[in-house]
């Protein structure tokens, strides 16, 4: 398993090694271990989800208050998604910029995304299923977005007409969101990150 930090400090891409014989296939798509180690501290699993998506769907850009805020750790276990992260933390040295990671059935990668980030994904294939873990449970007064569509983001999605929910096409635009006091601050995510390193 290799883990690489990205040009978004708080998002890390993991590429298993996986091991296949006539009889099938075997990787490990997740460990701890590991990823604390990289990361700096583990990852508390309070939920794991499954999402199944129609080629187009777009879903997010989702966030949550910080604290706690939310990591996610996500692969894609069928098809194939375009998983997108948007820098929100005011005072970040990245903030507005994006990272985008395909995730598929074939490489099989998977992402950790970090408390204070905003996320999103799209379908490239039909029934595409993303599994993911996270960090807190959810909580629909401490959730968020960022309009996918947002142009001072400019997201380069793979398609043209993208589904989506009607709460994701109220969101705000980034701009508005700033304006408003909604955005996560980045010094208060990295105190938090850095707390979760301490021993309890």
């Amino acid at each position: 398993m290799k883990i690489s930090a990205t040009d978004i400090a708080g998002v890390w891409e993991i590429v298993p090694a996986q091991h296949g014989d006539p009889r099938g296939l075997f990787l490990e798509w997740y460990r701890a271990d590991l990823l604390a180690e990289e990361v700096g501290h583990p990852l508390r699993l309070a939920q794991a989800n499954i999402s199944v998506s129609a080629r187009g769907v777009l879903r997010g850009i989702h966030y949550a208050d910080v604290p706690p805020g939310q990591a996610k750790y996500i692969t894609c276990t069928r098809g194939a998604v375009l998983d997108v992260v948007v820098d929100i933390r005011v005072g970040s040295p990245t903030f507005g910029r994006w990272a985008a990671i395909r995730l598929d059935d074939v490489d099989r990668r998977a992402v950790y995304v970090a408390e204070g980030l905003g996320h999103g994904v799209c379908a490239l294939t039909d029934d595409a299923t993303i599994t993911y873990l996270s960090s807190e449970p959810y909580n629909p007064q401490r959730e968020h977005g960022i309009h996918p569509l947002d142009p001072d983001l400019a997201i380069d999605w793979p398609v043209t007409d993208p589904a989506l929910s009607a709460r994701d096409a109220a969101m705000p635009s980034l701009a508005q969101a700033l304006a408003d006091g909604r955005l996560p601050d980045f010094a208060s995510c990295t105190a938090y990150t850095d707390a979760l390193a301490r021993p309890r």
